[in-house]
């Protein structure tokens, strides 16, 4: 079998632990088990658990899925809402002038 390289950066590493934490949490709040998240979600137990441990090989479609089981599908419209970098380089492109066509001497 190939195992697939894991091209995760050392920060994404760090965030996704937390990440599959903070879903766990709001699923234990709501009283709720692993087993009948995973079957409102239509996923396996075994990916709520990846999921809850912050697992990269889990599609983005399946926390998904889990955030809209607990009722927190909403926090999705959050990802990239302030990208302050994309609005300044938008902001500079704008700004940034074209040259004008060179005007041919007659």
């Amino acid at each position: 079998m190939v195992q697939k390289n894991d091209t995760f950066s050392l920060r994404l590493k760090k965030i996704m632990p937390e990440v599959g934490e903070n879903i766990k949490l709001a699923r234990l709040r709501r009283g709720f088990s692993a087993a009948l998240i995973a079957e409102r979600a239509n996923i396996a137990t075994s990916t709520l658990w990846l999921i809850e441990k912050g697992s990269g090989s889990v599609s983005f479609g399946s926390y998904a899925k889990v955030l809209f089981v607990l009722g927190l599908e909403k926090d999705l419209l959050h990802l990239a809402k302030d990208d302050i970098l994309g609005r300044k380089l938008q902001d500079a492109e704008i700004l940034t002038k074209k040259r004008a066509p060179k005007r041919m001497i007659v």
